[in-house]
């Protein structure tokens, strides 16, 4: 087992994104309309805690108990509990990914642990972090690779093979070919030689065999990542959630134009208010999507019938009841109804996710409610980086901190030449272009009476020779870059593991070479490392736009 001293620092930020992000953490009430409480709100768990025991009794919870895979003894023992009506659920969640996707999956999950926690000492019953993994979702190219590190610290991309000609289908109907036993070899190759790897691998290559559903090949990945933690696993994909959510589809397809129009009108709240709107809102178009033999595709309105909006396929209501009757699995619910869905299924007191779905939540609080569902707490996930031992040394050795790595690496590799050119040559510089900058002046000034036509051309003449002297400039710290390239190596290979390809760590990499490397013990201190605070009163918090006042406002533009 790795010592302390050989782990990874965890450096824990406060998530960062957008101003309403900014604001709705800030607590500012123009954030307030959006959202049902504050994440450091005790009172807003409250709320939410008697809205949900009073809306979901001990047999609707116990319907839903099939579907919920318990990833510890201690997560078991919450678990029967909680459908037993005693207990809520945190919910997080990601999109299918390969081998997890990146590190910001994991971070999601210990961010809902850490919170369940919080929140079961603040509520004296038991709360369960429960991860709601996203198998409808259809875009191959987005989930079918990943960025681990290879053994020199660079981050190197893993690929399944494209799927251009194959229909749109949801990741739980995507069987895996054999591209996919191919990375896990890949990954293998990449990882180092551990006994961590050794166990890790073959739990790899059981969840990525050849036809295998992608979707399952993601939730084996988590299980085996998570094993042993205090948390659950659903699959959207699952029986029971395919029978249980029909009814809320049904019953959004026949409310669509009434819930367009609700986000529709909330929408312009968030843009009248300085707001961006995450999700654009296309007339006509159901939250609802429907799977046939062409793939997935979204039901749009038609007249007086329906249509699948790429395949122009129509449906009468009639026929798109009975086919959702006889078989829910073939409908699933956009981003935006998805939330609505699985609070509708299972006890949940708040959700943990990124800067988008915040963002998503600011957009559909009155669609929660035009349900008969008051949103969860929205918790914003905590912000992770790993510090690598080499990483810790290239710091030290260059004289820089974490923040000033994590800026593009042009800018850091010119901080560090600019700083160690012997101080000479950066004073001959500033003196130059001072002198050059006053002659011209002088020159103007005392030609400005016997030819005054010969201002412009002076002023272009001390442009041009202020250029040179940057571009000489510029060469200096190039062929500066190019003597040193041994050494700056180093701090590359440290800029590639902290800000890979310019971006964040926690959005690039993949956990795999991590765990590899460092073993469960890992995710345990980085668990640890999270913090949840609450005590802070945010009365402004108190709910959202409601659909009445939406319903009764003006249409905003764009909705008749």
């Amino acid at each position: 087992m790795p010592t302390a001293g050989m782990l990874p620092e965890i450096v824990v930020q406060p998530l960062s994104g957008s101003r309403l992000l900014r604001d709705y953490l800030a607590g500012t009430t123009a954030a307030a309309g959006f959202f049902s409480g504050h994440p450091a709100d005790p009172a807003a768990y409250r709320r939410k805690a008697a809205e949900v025991d009073a809306r979901l009794d001990p047999a609707a919870r116990r319907r839903m108990a099939g579907s919920i895979t318990a990833l510890s003894a201690a997560a078991r023992g919450k678990l029967a509990r909680i459908l037993d009506g005693g207990g809520y659920f945190v919910t997080t969640g990601q999109q299918t990914g390969l081998f997890t996707g990146p590190l910001y999956t994991v971070y999601k999950a210990l961010s809902a642990i850490r919170l369940a926690g919080a929140l079961e000492g603040l509520l004296g019953r038991p709360v369960l972090a429960r991860f709601w993994a996203a198998a409808d979702d259809h875009d191959w190219a987005v989930v079918c690779r990943a960025t681990v590190l290879d053994g020199r610290g660079y981050p190197q991309p893993i690929e399944l093979a494209a799927r251009g000609d194959e229909p749109p289908l949801p990741m739980a109907e995507r069987r895996l070919d054999e591209s996919a036993a191919r990375a896990v070899a890949e990954l293998r190759d990449l990882l180092p030689a551990t006994t961590f790897r050794d166990r890790l691998v073959p739990r790899l290559r059981a969840a990525y065999a050849p036809g295998q559903s992608m979707a399952a090949a993601f939730e084996a990945t988590l299980a085996a990542v998570f094993d042993g933690q205090e948390i659950a696993l659903v699959s959207s994909a699952h029986p029971l959630v395919k029978e249980h959510a029909a009814p809320v589809l049904l019953a959004a397809l026949e409310a669509a134009e009434r819930d367009e129009t609700l986000v529709a009108w909330q929408t312009e709240a968030l843009l009248r208010n300085g707001y961006h709107a995450q999700v654009s809102v296309a007339p006509g178009a159901s939250n609802v999507f429907c799977t046939d033999e062409q793939g997935r595709d979204r039901l749009v309105r038609e007249g007086g019938n329906w249509a699948l909006r790429r395949t122009r396929r129509v449906l009468d209501g009639a026929d798109l009841r009975a086919r959702l009757a006889a078989d829910p699995a073939a409908f699933s619910p956009n981003v935006l109804l998805r939330p609505v869905v699985e609070s509708a299924l299972f006890p949940t007191l708040a959700y943990v996710g990124g800067p988008a779905e915040t963002s998503y939540f600011a957009q559909i609080g009155c669609l929660f409610q035009a349900h008969g569902i008051m949103p969860p707490v929205v918790f914003p996930r905590h912000s992770v980086t790993l510090v690598e031992p080499p990483v810790k040394r290239a710091l030290a050795r260059f004289g820089l901190d974490l923040a000033q790595l994590q800026r593009p690496l042009e800018e850091v590799l010119e901080l560090v030449i600019r700083r160690d050119l012997p101080a000479g040559i950066m004073d001959e510089l500033r003196k130059l272009r001072a002198g050059l900058a006053d002659g011209y002046a002088a020159l103007a000034e005392a030609a400005a009476a016997a030819a005054p036509g010969m201002h412009g051309p002076l002023l272009s003449a001390r442009r041009q020779a202020l250029a040179q002297v940057t571009a000489m400039e510029k060469k200096i710290i190039r062929h500066a870059e190019r003597e040193q390239a041994a050494r700056l190596e180093q701090l590359r290979r440290a800029a590639a593991q902290v800000q890979p390809g310019g971006a964040p760590q926690e959005r690039a990499l993949n956990v795999c070479p991590f765990l590899a490397r460092y073993g469960p013990e890992l995710l345990e201190c980085v668990l640890a490392a999270l913090t949840v605070r609450l005590g802070e009163e945010h009365p402004a918090f108190a709910g959202v736009i409601s659909p009445e006042k939406a319903l009764a406002a003006p249409s905003p533009r764009g909705i008749a």
